[in-house]
């Protein structure tokens, strides 16, 4: 069920998925740059199959339809206030937050913002620290952070050999990615010039020292951390995870054989494992 929340910086739409009467702490997910909520969608299934409920909102950050108002602040840090007012909009409360990517990066500063509506966190492979985006990103990030230049770069992502390439999403994805799905992802920025404009605001904002920074605070952040990562991954290695969760005073570390950036796409039964794991019943 598609829905949409109107925030002072504009609209969100957002899935839900499972019961609306659920006894488990709800489920709100956080995709990263460049993608949508479809990022979440067989997790979301299996989770609703199991009695949870979750949204998964379509974050501004270059891939969603409805742009956000022309005076929005959509840099890491506004869109931790994004989020944690999606949470209030929706009064949403002992929050299960999941982060994917660069959307792992605003679970961090979500946190370090506001972390009162945020029970726990869950993180797949993501940025931290000082990898804000991991380096063979930087380039994009670079041009992107400029609006008129993001529409030529998403042209040359128009072929599906050059899209699925370690160019675009290629390396993201431990399988074969859907063409279909790819070409979604790319065409709102293609389309709308203020679509445009708001995901250039965030990657003109995206500094690896401000990250950094944030992970400086984790002791603050008492409550559950769950990361559930993929150990193939080029970008963010297990190495990396491992660095992460000691740096939270309450984490665990779940591996995923095989999985790639995207792993709650392609192992989305073992990422709802981690999930529903992570929240106990309430009342």
């Amino acid at each position: 069920m598609s829905s949409s929340v109107e925030l002072a910086q504009g609209p969100i739409t957002y899935r839900v998925a499972g019961p609306a009467d659920s006894p488990y702490p709800p489920v709100v997910f956080v995709h990263g740059l460049l993608v949508d909520s479809q990022l979440w969608t067989g997790v979301a299934d299996v989770l609703a199959q199991r009695g949870i409920r979750s949204y998964a909102p379509d974050w501004p950050l270059g891939s969603h339809r409805v742009p956000m108002n022309a005076d929005a602040d959509l840099s890491p840090r506004g869109q931790a206030v994004i989020i944690d007012g999606f949470l209030e909009a929706l009064d949403l409360a002992d929050v299960t937050l999941v982060g994917n990517d660069t959307g792992g990066a605003l679970c961090q500063f979500t946190i370090d913002t506001d972390p009162a509506r945020v029970g726990r966190l869950v993180l797949t492979n993501c940025d931290a620290f000082d990898v804000f985006p991991p380096r063979e990103f930087a380039s994009l990030i670079r041009m992107g952070s400029r609006a008129a230049l993001i529409k030529p770069m998403l042209t040359a992502l128009k072929p599906t050999a050059v899209r699925h390439s370690r160019r675009g999403f290629g390396l993201l994805f431990a399988g074969a990615p859907d063409p279909n799905l790819t070409r979604s992802w790319i065409e709102p920025g293609l389309t709308d010039p203020a679509i445009r404009r708001d995901a250039a605001k965030l990657m003109s904002a995206m500094r690896p020292e401000d990250l950094l920074d944030v992970s400086t605070r984790f002791d603050a952040f008492a409550k559950p951390v769950h990361l559930v990562w993929g150990d193939a991954d080029p970008f963010f290695p297990i190495s990396f995870a491992e660095r992460l969760a000691a740096a939270f005073p309450n984490a665990t570390l779940t591996t995923v054989p095989g999985g790639r950036t995207f792993v709650s796409m392609e192992f989305p039964e073992q990422v709802a494992d981690v999930i529903s794991q992570a929240g106990e019943p309430v009342g």
